[in-house]
């Protein structure tokens, strides 16, 4: 039987997944950490370039300052930042310059480990952020390997991803990494042999979701075929369309004969706080999800569909999300089948959304989209439909996107916007409105402290202070 650690995700994929990316924030954050750090987790799936941005556009937090506080809070646990693709916050496809830039600032503050997640699969822009996290100071690469069902994503295209990057001396680990929940123990007992026999003795970890009631079920076979880690939520940031929750999947990998060597009271613990603070927030906690077969269709990664569900209620289009998801799966196939992942989960979902409203397809086609039919984000797996490129081609704004510079130099870009500026706060300067950072520095330092059991005492007390009609309280 195998040892298996664990990796912890309510932070960032969790809260992603369930809550909007908008359920953690600093106090949150730093009121379980000393309680994490006890539990014995290989790594805590903390951030993401995204995160950052919800903290300064919707919490007024400084991001550098959640990642520093919350490393000394957590020495024993290497905190992990998420980087899908050359890019940071902004959609904008970043220079080499300005990403070793975010990746050194990210280490000072306390980063240690990195996931690299390339939207195309593409082997050598993987290779490429790996060798500039080295240089940057970066302790710990993991190297994603996107899973995803199409007709050109077998398992002889991981295999051959899988054989670049574990010849890298700048990859440490490699992980299977299914946003979407599509990964079945059928396939995994061919894909899981077929990528551990080219890649040595590098670990291989596994991530997958509940969304269709698969994650957990490849989790239990998982070690058998070589997997040495699994990546979970707790309490009620895992399951429905988050990760397999932790306490669970703990004890049936022991029932199975599997160790796992952690702190079950501290694990316990930690789940009973997020489920805590579900419950004062009135955030949903995630339930065991059925099989749904047209899941497939469209893909959707757990953390897109809460996102997508908030988006579309924010314009009253909830009642098209049938319509959505349908086109979504046309619009990825006529796209030659994008990984349903950041960036292309958003600019799918976008497209599918302006096709399901408008009076014709492809009416309009949103800039993102765009550049992505251009190449900005690598080339795509295969053609894209003639009749779609041709509409993209004949669109002005594609003549103009054509000439469209990249980003200047880091040079240029610290005269542009202030070169007294810190490194960490001309980051944000340069991928944010400058308005949304301004709000963010005034707000001053986040609170620190939380306790999920006086917020319903908070709230009544803020409630019977707005009546007038009450004389006395008892």
């Amino acid at each position: 039987m195998a040892n298996v650690q664990l990796v912890e995700t309510s932070l960032r994929d969790g809260n992603q997944s369930l809550w909007g990316a908008l359920g953690i924030d600093t106090a949150k954050t730093l009121s379980v950490a000393p309680i994490m750090n006890r539990v014995g987790f290989k790594a805590i799936d903390f951030t993401t370039s995204t995160h950052m941005a919800v903290a300064v556009r919707y919490k007024r937090e400084d991001p550098w300052e959640r990642i520093r506080l919350t490393a000394k809070a957590m020495p024993n646990t290497p905190l992990q930042f998420l980087s899908t693709g050359f890019r940071f916050i902004s959609w904008e496809t970043a220079n080499p310059e300005f990403m070793a830039l975010a990746f050194r600032t990210l280490v000072r503050n306390g980063i240690r480990r990195f996931a690299l997640a390339d939207p195309m699969n593409h082997a050598d822009s993987n290779l490429a952020s790996a060798r500039m996290v080295k240089e940057a100071g970066g302790q710990y690469v993991v190297a994603a390997l996107v899973f995803t069902v199409s007709p050109i994503h077998d398992d002889a295209h991981y295999v051959a991803c899988a054989r670049q990057l574990a010849a890298s001396p700048h990859v440490d680990a490699l992980y299977l990494k299914d946003p979407g929940g599509l990964l079945t123990p059928l396939r995994a007992s061919t894909l899981i042999p077929a990528i551990k026999a080219v890649i040595g003795d590098k670990p291989l970890e596994l991530h997958s979701h509940c969304t269709i009631g698969l994650g957990e079920l490849v989790y239990m076979n998982a070690p058998e075929w070589g997997v040495s880690a699994v990546q979970c939520a707790s309490g009620a940031a895992s399951d429905g369309i988050s990760n397999p929750p932790s306490e669970r999947v703990l004890a049936n990998l022991r029932e199975f004969g599997h160790q796992v060597h952690v702190d079950d009271q501290a694990l316990a613990e930690v789940g009973g706080y997020f489920t805590r603070l579900a419950e004062a927030e009135g955030l949903p906690a995630g339930q065991p999800q059925a099989f749904d077969a047209g899941y497939f269709h469209h893909q959707l990664p757990g953390g897109m569909v809460g996102t997508m569900r908030r988006h579309i209620a924010e314009v009253r289009l909830s009642h098209l999300e049938p319509a959505v998801i349908e086109e979504l799966g046309r619009v990825r196939k006529e796209l030659g089948w994008p990984i349903v992942m950041t960036p292309f989960s958003q600019l799918l979902l976008a497209q599918a959304v302006i096709n399901v409203t408008a009076a014709e397809r492809y009416a309009t086609v949103p800039d993102e989209v765009i550049r992505y039919a251009l190449g900005r984000f690598g080339k795509p797996n295969i053609r894209i439909a003639p009749e779609v490129m041709d509409r993209i081609d004949s669109l002005p704004r594609t003549r103009e996107l054509r000439q469209e510079p990249g980003m200047p130099s880091l040079a240029e870009l610290r005269r542009q916007i202030g070169s007294h500026l810190s490194d960490e706060e001309l980051l944000l300067r340069v991928t944010m409105p400058a308005e949304q950072v301004d709000r963010m520095k005034a707000a001053g330092p986040a609170p620190q402290t939380y306790d999920p059991d006086v917020v319903p005492v908070k709230k009544l007390i803020r409630y019977l202070c707005c009546r007038r009609d009450i004389s006395h309280i008892s």
